[in-house]
């Protein structure tokens, strides 16, 4: 059987915003309902923070979900696994009270919701499904692993040793040697896809802040008789980044570019050198005129000689410091692990919603 897997959708995003909700629909309607349908693949699995905000949801945005998501799986027969993750909990303590129970439990019957950890059958394949591990459940959940006959996990984990965002490794969380006597785990959570051995972090399907700039998205599909994984890239891209160097140029070279590409998009304006400032204007101008999101002008005048690979992105370099200053402390490694994790969470919710 082949299982289509997909995670971290964090449906309300970025405070509710409209372009994500969009870009979330474009994905839908034009790669990932369409190859469901050609490749007939009637079983989805969704690994987790299905929601973003633990503690509320938007009305629009339930509606989004609703009509752009789950009633057309619905209506195609599909039949859906959802993993509760810890953007879907309201406690972080026990995963008992959480979105997926409170907003569409029962009201679709070939879905079947997971906030505690079970064995299910995927066309006569034992896979093991992990949600959320929390002080609630962590034992029976351990318990569970430690006794399954399953080939298959399936989680929305937090391990260590595997980038939560490309070249950004989570140095805490529980040991992946826990999964090792499955043949494949693959798991939410973390947004950047990475592998270690049988281990799959499979990636979020979309762009949601700038350190998801240029790091594919998509989602997954399993064959549970070969246990071979194939991922499907989503083209709709959130972010784009625009180069102004106006040195050695005149402004008919410098109004050629090509702005289509940025429609609906948060666009990072980088300055290396504006010497005439009216062409700045008149290069911002058709910019707009294609209709952006949102633009951000980065002057970059300390950085001059450098190329856009060079530049490091505001939150890779932010969680960098943070890890270092963390390091650094007198404390012991399990008080830093704790202030670490607690850290990157508070600011990754504020890249989420900013």
């Amino acid at each position: 059987m082949k299982v289509a897997l997909i995670t971290d959708t964090h449906w309300g995003v970025r405070g509710d915003k409209l372009p994500f909700l969009e870009n979330n629909k474009r994905f839908l309607d034009n790669v990932f309902f369409p190859y469901l349908t050609k490749n007939g693949i009637k079983r989805v699995a969704h690994l987790g923070d299905l929601f973003d905000r633990r503690k509320y949801i938007n009305f629009y945005t339930k509606h989004r979900l609703r009509t752009d998501f789950l009633e057309p799986m619905a209506g195609m027969g599909i039949e859906a696994d959802f993993l509760v993750g810890n953007h879907d909990t309201f406690y972080k303590n026990t995963n008992l009270i959480n979105a997926h129970t409170e907003l569409f439990k029962d009201r679709y019957s070939s879905f079947t919701i997971h906030p505690d950890p079970v064995e299910r059958d995927f066309g006569g394949v034992k896979v093991c499904m992990v949600p959320w591990m929390c002080a609630d459940n962590r034992k029976k959940t351990i318990d569970l692993i430690e006794r399954t006959d399953a080939r298959i996990c399936m989680g929305h984990l937090e391990l260590a040793g595997f980038e939560m965002y490309e070249g950004s490794f989570v140095s805490y969380g529980t040991d992946p040697q826990l999964f090792d006597r499955f043949d494949i785990t693959v798991s939410g959570h973390y947004h950047h896809r990475s592998s270690n051995g049988k281990v799959h972090y499979l990636g979020s399907h979309a762009e949601f802040t700038w350190a998801d700039y240029d790091d594919w998205r998509g989602f997954n599909v399993l064959d549970t008789e070969t246990l071979r994984l194939e991922f499907v890239v989503n083209p709709y891209t959130m972010f784009r980044k625009v180069w102004y160097n106006d040195e050695g140029r005149d402004v008919v070279d410098i109004m050629r570019e090509d702005f289509d590409s940025c429609s609906g998009k948060i666009v990072k304006v980088i300055v290396s050198s504006k010497s005439n400032p009216y062409w700045f204007d008149l290069f911002m101008e058709r910019l707009e005129k294609a209709d952006p999101s949102d633009v951000v002008i980065v002057e970059d005048h300390m950085n001059m000689d450098l190329d856009d690979e060079d530049l490091i992105d505001d939150a890779e370099s932010t969680i960098d410091i943070f890890k270092k200053y963390i390091a650094q402390l007198g404390a012991d490694e399990s008080s830093k692990q704790e202030l670490e994790a607690m850290i990157v969470e508070l600011y990754n919710e504020a890249q989420r919603v900013g």
